[in-house]
């Protein structure tokens, strides 16, 4: 059979010098198409690497920097808790401008994307859910003698109790919604598998899914209580001198009450009627043997009075009962003086029990 020869050059009829220059030739052209796809291959690198670049930039300014941390936000911001104990309750807002509501029971409403709040019946306000591309904090305080109820932007309600703080951001954009209290709080959180609420407090982080709860994390009370009604929570312990970590973990389930006792760092939990708990939320105080001292201290944030027990024995003594907080001071004291032996001085602000 012929060979073929294409182009119908000679082989066997090549010079040394042709078929050294044959080869130069291919190997040329061997390198150009290496060379060619090596760059493409080069080119091909740098834009996937520009693009991440691209990806993370945009990640870390729209993301990672809109979620500042709430508990650095509290640190940095005036933590004078004095300020709860008069006055009306205050809404101060991410520009720091403070408004005040003179409604015994403030209402406060924020639209799902924090930037209308509806004070009140029909007073509106508006504001940045951001700035400087980072998380905007309110906070809402409620002195002594006053109360309020608040609906934050993801549709969770919480009620605050007198002498109460709840610092919380506009709108939740990262991954978990966090809030931080002082005081005392019920929480009805909106159900968000994917965002899970936090509420953070000086020795706990309370994490929930959807269900509701309450707290309470009164600086001149010896122990930080969680008091679960429904769902599930999971509470994280803080030890006091690594606040940053966490040194116990404990799951409560509905009619549960866990503390946490500031001094001896001690976490207990029992079973409780919750509703003894929550009956303030109504206009009702319900005890069930509580000392008297414990008492006349929820009393007196009520009212925003100084209540002092001037007798030892009675303010252990305990008493188990409920209080109409919707009348007036003199005849919910009156009403427990039925129950004992007590006498007391009323003063303008100031009442006196021997």
């Amino acid at each position: 059979m012929e060979k073929i020869n294409p182009k119908n050059i000679n082989f066997s009829s090549m010079t040394e010098e042709e078929t050294s220059a044959l080869k130069k030739r291919i190997f040329n052209t061997i390198h150009q198409k290496k060379t060619k796809k090596r760059n493409y291959w080069f080119s091909g690198l740098a834009a996937a690497c520009l693009i991440g670049c691209i990806g993370l930039t945009f990640y870390y300014y729209n993301t990672v920097n809109v979620e500042s941390s709430i508990t650095d936000f509290v640190n940095s911001t005036d933590a004078d808790n004095d300020s709860l104990k008069e006055g009306e309750v205050v809404l101060t807002l991410g520009e720091g401008n403070s408004l005040k509501i003179k409604e015994d029971v403030a209402s406060v409403n924020y639209s799902n994307t924090g930037e209308n709040v509806t004070i009140g019946a029909d007073e509106v306000v508006n504001q940045k859910a951001t700035k400087n591309k980072k998380a905007v904090f309110n906070t809402l305080s409620v002195p002594y003698g006053k109360r309020s109820n608040l609906t934050l932007s993801d549709g969770t309600k919480v009620w605050l109790n007198s002498g109460s703080k709840l610092v919380y951001p506009i709108a939740f954009n990262g991954d978990k919604r966090e809030v931080y209290i002082v005081g005392e709080a019920i929480f009805d959180v909106t159900h968000n598998e994917k965002k899970p609420f936090h509420v953070i407090s000086d020795y706990q982080v309370v994490e929930v899914l959807g269900t509701v709860f309450g707290v309470t994390n009164y600086p001149d009370e010896n122990a930080t209580n969680t008091i679960l009604k429904s769902g599930s929570v999971q509470i994280s312990f803080k030890d006091i001198n690594q606040a940053s970590s966490h040194t116990d973990k404990m799951k409560i389930t509905p009619g549960t009450k866990a503390s946490f006792d500031k001094n001896s760092k001690s976490i207990v939990s029992e079973k409780v009627n919750v509703d003894n708990y929550f009956s303030w939320k109504e206009g009702v105080l319900i005890f069930k043997n509580n000392d008297l001292q414990f008492i006349l201290k929820r009393i007196s944030r009520y009212y925003n009075i100084d209540i002092i027990i001037d007798n030892e024995s009675l303010a252990t003594e305990t008493f188990s009962g409920y209080l109409d907080l919707n009348e007036d001071i003199l005849s919910v004291i009156n009403s427990i003086k039925e129950s004992t032996n007590m006498e007391y001085i009323q003063t303008e602000n100031q009442i006196l029990i021997k």
